[in-house]
């Protein structure tokens, strides 16, 4: 499938990594007061300024990062939100070169980060200090460090290190990325054993099994549980170095103790066909009527889906392995939200696995553009354009943009009831 040697298309990819980091920063500081769940990780973040426990329930590292901003840009909209905007660019960047890396398909890896670029929920949680962003741009770094590592004859050790190191701290910032830490362990060292099996080459033949077993279990393991640094030394409540399957029975119970019903709740059922969206944001501030909701790009996400059976079709029928990491890394990241034992989820929580959407869809444009004669190439084309131009449509509603028609400007974006 991806037998033929194309160039490297790093210079599309700075431009789209740039032009998405404009988009960012324009009006990152507004709203310039707190908003949705920043109402729980800002304070939290202030918290560990001061040495006090800060939202036990969840891991600390991206809360630490928001401290950290805070100290450096100030106890305000930029400082709170500068960690979510730098991780999201970033990790746009590295899905990008991790699709280059694993596929060597010019078009998939920038056609992908197009899709990523404009499927809403990468852009607006690239806008809020919510713990999910630091999470994701932490996780698409270490697959494009892991990635790297599989097509290189050097460096593999090293890369590979950093890949293990990278997602620990992914973990540290938020536990979603669990399933995604699975299915690259499950990948690596199946692969490994299937190679001592069958005689066959093996990924990596620098790094040993040992070796790769450190890698991928016993680095991200260090590496996440150093994340509670910070929370050794509080003054009261500190987390215990030495009893870590306490401290996270402990932060289990919370998180299960949520059971409160929200308006915007909603459950997988609801995620994957675009249904239920969640208002960020919509009232009056900084001098206008304002909206943030969150929702996928209703193009995108119900062509992502049709894209996801091709690519289990294309990895069965063709023996191509990415399309079948695709499904495997959509199919285990959602999954953890159908098994969770979480009473109350949101929207967000479809992040990685819109994300990995929109890498199956990247393949089948590069499918489209490639492999169906020249006719096809409009098509392939005009799912990027539309992509892109759904985005701008719902742009005011996705970057806090001044509404004009006052409180019943949502009205222009309700494609659906049960978005309101």
């Amino acid at each position: 499938m991806f037998a033929k040697p194309q160039s490297d298309p790093w210079a599309f990819q700075i431009l789209v990594t740039l032009l998405f980091a404009g988009l960012v920063a324009l009006r990152l500081t507004i709203p310039s007061h707190l908003y949705f769940d920043e109402i729980h990780y800002v304070p939290a973040a202030r918290a560990m300024i001061a040495d006090n426990p800060a939202n036990p329930e969840h891991p600390l590292f991206a809360k630490a990062m928001i401290a950290a901003s805070i100290r450096i840009f100030g106890d305000n909209p930029l400082g709170w939100r500068m960690p979510s905007a730098l991780m999201g660019v970033i990790g746009l960047w590295a899905f990008g070169r991790a699709m280059w890396r694993a596929s060597g398909r010019a078009m998939a890896s920038v056609a992908a980060m197009v899709l990523l670029a404009t499927d809403f929920a990468w852009y607006v949680q690239s806008r809020i200090a919510m713990l999910d962003m630091v999470m994701a741009g932490l996780a698409m770094v270490a697959l494009w460090l892991i990635a790297g590592a599989m097509n290189r004859a050097d460096g593999s050790r090293w890369r590979m290190v950093a890949g293990g190191l990278v997602l620990g701290l992914s973990l540290g910032a938020k536990w979603s990325v669990l399933p995604v830490w699975a299915v690259v362990v499950a990948m690596m060292l199946g692969a490994r054993l299937w190679a001592l099996a069958t005689g066959a080459r093996p990924i990596l033949p620098a790094l040993s099994m040992v070796e790769l077993s450190l890698c991928l279990i016993a680095l991200p393991l260090g590496a996440y549980w150093l994340t509670y640094l910070p929370g050794f030394f509080t003054a009261r409540d500190a987390v215990p170095p030495l009893d870590p399957i306490g401290w996270h029975r402990h932060m289990i119970d919370l998180q299960s103790s949520v059971t409160k019903h929200h308006p915007y709740q909603s459950v997988w059922t609801q995620w994957i066909i675009n249904w239920r969206a969640i208002w960020y944001l919509y009232e009056v501030t900084d001098g206008a009527q304002r909206g943030v909701m969150l929702i996928g790009n209703p193009l995108t996400m119900i062509a992502g889906l049709i894209a996801l059976v091709w690519a289990g079709w294309c990895g069965l029928a063709r023996r191509a392995w990415l399309p079948l990491v695709l499904v495997a890394l959509y199919g285990a990241s959602l999954g953890l939200w159908i098994v969770g034992n979480k009473p109350v989820q949101f929207y967000y929580h479809y992040l990685l696995p819109g994300t990995f959407l929109m890498a199956a869809l990247g393949l089948a444009v590069d499918d489209l553009w490639a492999a169906r004669g020249r006719r096809w190439r409009h098509e392939a084309f005009g799912i990027l354009l539309l992509s892109v131009g759904v985005f701008a449509w719902f742009f005011p509603i996705l970057s806090a943009a001044a509404l004009h028609k006052g409180v019943a400007s949502f009205e222009d974006w309700m494609w659906l009831a049960s978005w309101r």
